[in-house]
């Protein structure tokens, strides 16, 4: 069972007066989850699991230094549980375990073994044949996932080369896909007939990244498509780590003729990525936004007027931009039919 979209009626009705000092916007969100799971629920819960992420998977794995989640993000599950302590034992009240083991989860071949070390195994009653086929069982769920997705993106591209037409790349963290978190921003664009990509789900095949990235390897600029020490050093954070790369993609990618960049209030994990980030996707003149320190507020007007903004920017220059980041690539483009690229 997994708690709804962020919402503010879920934090005003679950998770006001619970919250911790906590500046980071999708951390103090979790206080309504908690509280939705706690009291929402039609049927109660008996196990509460929030675990302390160490690693978080990443197709870049391999290719940089390291793929560590967000220190406030690893720290979330023991803060947000202090809410819940803070004058009496919510979870003990409520019949509750709360665990929060610490997971690996970048090492698929650790997992198992440091869930059945905590205590979810006494909670759910499990043993070790039963603990690591059901974690083998979600990795298939998620490379399962991540794999739709990519192909749904590659068909969004298929079309806009074949129809020469502009799409919308999205560099945020993976929270800012959650409705409350992201302010739904991405959608507004998308409903005045843009196509959007996110930069987690950008097609990984073959021959689309040595379109894209195939004359760099050759000239021993970078080691692979995904590398990314030529613009990013500190190569150590998942999410940084696939922003800094997405950038690169999206200033490539000709029918990428605008990119959306999101990052939540007072994120100090995106702080110093804001100007690399720029100067890489404007590199190739494509259009660039942020919208910087999203957090409880929604200003539906300033959205509005940004919105209209980037549109008629991606109306007035896309097809110039097309043309010119098509050049810079090898004529025969994997996306379009051969009778297109002959």
């Amino acid at each position: 069972m997994f708690s709804s979209d962020t919402s503010e009626e879920q934090f005003r009705t679950y998770g006001k007066g619970r919250g911790t000092v906590e500046s980071c916007y999708p951390v103090k969100c979790a206080s309504g989850h908690y509280g939705e799971l706690i009291f929402g629920q039609r049927k109660k819960i008996h196990v509460l699991l929030h675990p302390v992420f160490i690693t978080l998977p990443s197709f870049l794995t391999g290719h940089v230094a390291a793929v560590y989640a967000c220190t406030r993000d690893a720290a979330a599950a023991e803060n947000i549980k202090a809410g819940f302590l803070r004058e009496k034992d919510v979870f003990a009240e409520n019949g509750i375990t709360f665990c929060n083991p610490a997971v690996s989860l970048a090492e698929p071949e650790l997992m198992a073994k440091q869930l059945y070390d905590s205590p979810l195994k006494h909670a759910l009653g499990l043993d070790w044949s039963e603990m690591q086929p059901a974690v083998d069982a979600g990795y298939r769920a998620l490379h399962r996932f991540q794999n739709e997705m990519r192909a749904s993106s590659r068909k969004v591209l298929e079309w806009c080369a074949e129809n020469s037409r502009p799409c919308i790349m999205v560099l945020a963290r993976p929270y800012h896909m959650d409705p409350g978190v992201g302010h739904e921003i991405e959608t507004e664009l998308q409903s005045k007939g843009y196509p959007v990509i996110w930069n987690q789900y950008v097609p990984l095949d073959d021959d689309f990244q040595d379109w894209l990235f195939g004359e760099e390897v050759w000239r021993g600029e970078i080691k692979s498509p995904f590398d990314i020490a030529d613009v990013w050093v500190s190569s150590y954070s998942a999410s940084t780590n696939e922003i800094m790369w997405g950038a690169k993609a999206a200033a490539r990618i000709p029918w990428v003729t605008c990119v959306l960049r999101l990052s939540s209030y007072e994120c100090g994990m995106d702080q110093p990525t804001f100007t690399p980030v720029q100067k890489i996707v404007e590199a190739t003149g494509t259009l660039f936004f942020k919208f910087g320190d999203l957090d409880a507020t929604k200003p539906a007007g300033s959205v509005k007027i940004r919105t209209e903004t980037i549109l008629h920017y991606v109306e007035q220059y896309s097809q110039e931009i097309i043309n010119r980041k098509l050049s810079y690539l090898p004529a025969a483009c994997p996306l379009l039919p051969a009778r297109q690229t002959a």
